[in-house]
């Protein structure tokens, strides 16, 4: 169990050798890439399939609503804490196994949807899709449950950051990748190419070391409400006092760039850049941009601590905006728009490995994955709804105000970051009653 009070001091890093030999990193790196193949599949590569298939432009907006497993993926992951995956349980250990079946429902799920004909039989895709979304959740919990209870809490920014590697080049993979082949060999061969590629993913599952927790792991079988009311309370009761402000902290934290992301493409479009230019700056400057940004923040994390990374994170993550208001306000050639989005990536990128660093540092061991599931949940909700309202501010505002704005919403989230921060350091300088 770790103590989020106390945590993300300094630890020993790894040396070059260590990040070769240490199964558990070269784990990540296969299991961040099988996780980052489902989400693009169930919606946004497969809007321009269903877009060459006629689909009404309503229809494909519904469909989105798919994607809604991610979002509410607490509500199952307390049973994937509890019970073990019938057949590879035994096998493999809870949390592995758990990882396998999940990578096989998205396999399997692929080969359904590539089986398909969304232009004369659009149910058998949204019922795929659907399972996709489902498997796909699923196996995020999984793994992120995988992940923290493996690893000690000051290497978790370490394993974090490969995990986001793996993930950007798995979601690479089903992003211009997925399109290529579709140009090439058409969609039912891309799709099964893309359930292929979870391969990898498959392998890692099966060649990472089992956590120690996973060995001693309790089989009582507890009722549905004992099951889903658990990690919550343990986690409410582990954090007491400080409970409410960490998980504001949590919720604001991403809300800015929820909020802006949703209208980054319409600003680009309205500005006229092309759309090889727009796939070259956001894809392939992107992928490195924020690689940088990962590696930066699992460098500082362990140096500075997490509450200051995350004051950091916070300040840098909505202070990025800026960038696209100035650009929203004077334009510019394909360096200047190249410079602003990869303004805004790396510090997006930073401030999403503090993030996830500092939720795993909230969980408990035996809840690791549920609790977890939980604070994501929680992390994406707000800036998810707010994101809907983006376009209409936007016809109020302009683009330049809009970005100015979320750049401000940021400043509530540090108030609160830095008064957590002296909070914490107050209870640890109390003397003992």
């Amino acid at each position: 169990m770790h103590d989020p009070g106390t945590q993300g001091g300094a630890g020993q890093a790894l040396s070059p050798m260590q990040l070769v030999t240490d199964r558990r990193i070269a784990a990540m790196l296969g299991l961040g890439f099988s996780s980052g193949l489902p989400f693009m599949l169930v919606y946004v590569t497969q809007s321009a399939w269903l877009s060459e298939a006629k689909v009404p432009i309503a229809t494909i907006g519904l469909m989105s609503e798919l994607t809604l497993a991610y979002k509410f993926k607490f509500l199952w992951a307390p049973f994937l804490d509890r019970y073990d995956a019938p057949l590879l349980g035994r096998l493999l250990g809870r949390r592995r196994g758990w990882i396998v079946a999940s990578q096989v429902g998205v396999m399997l799920a692929l080969a359904g949807v590539a089986f398909g004909d969304p232009e004369h039989w659009l149910a058998w895709t949204v019922a795929f899709s659907l399972a996709l979304g489902f498997a796909g959740a699923t196996q995020d919990v999984v793994i992120d449950g995988w992940r923290i209870t493996v690893a000690p809490t000051e290497r978790q920014a370490l394993m974090s950051s490969w995990a986001e590697i793996g993930w950007r080049v798995g979601n690479l993979a089903t992003g211009a990748g997925a399109l290529y082949l579709a140009d090439t060999v058409g969609w039912r061969a891309a799709y099964l190419c893309m359930a292929a590629l979870m391969a990898p993913g498959m392998i890692a599952a099966l060649l990472a070391p089992e956590p120690e927790s996973d060995r001693a792991a309790s089989h009582d079988r507890p009722g549905f409400v004992a099951t889903v009311a658990a990690p919550i309370r343990e986690l409410m009761t582990r954090l007491g006092p400080m409970a409410v402000p960490i998980l504001l902290m949590v919720a604001g934290f991403r809300m800015p760039g929820y909020v802006s992301s949703a209208m980054a493409m319409p600003l680009f479009k309205s500005l006229d850049y092309a759309n090889a230019d727009i796939a070259t700056v956001t894809k392939l400057f992107g992928f490195w941009v924020a690689l940088g940004g990962t590696f930066l923040a699992s460098f500082v994390v362990p140096r500075i601590g997490m509450m200051a990374s995350l004051l950091v994170g916070t300040i840098a993550g909505s202070a990025s905006h800026l960038s696209l208001a100035y650009l929203a306000a004077h334009g510019g050639g394909f360096w200047t728009f190249a410079l602003a989005v990869s303004v805004d990536n790396f510090a997006y990128a930073f401030a999403s490995i503090v993030l996830i660093t500092y939720m795993s540092s909230l969980t408990a061991t035996e809840h690791a994955a549920s609790q977890y599931a939980l604070l994501t949940s929680l992390c994406a909700f707000p800036g998810s709804v707010l994101a809907g309202l983006s376009g209409f501010a936007i016809e109020h505002l302009g683009f330049e105000r809009f970005f100015v704005a979320t750049s401000l919403i940021g400043l509530p989230v540090a108030i609160l970051c830095y008064a957590v921060l002296r909070m914490q350091a107050g209870r640890r300088t109390e003397p003992a009653a």
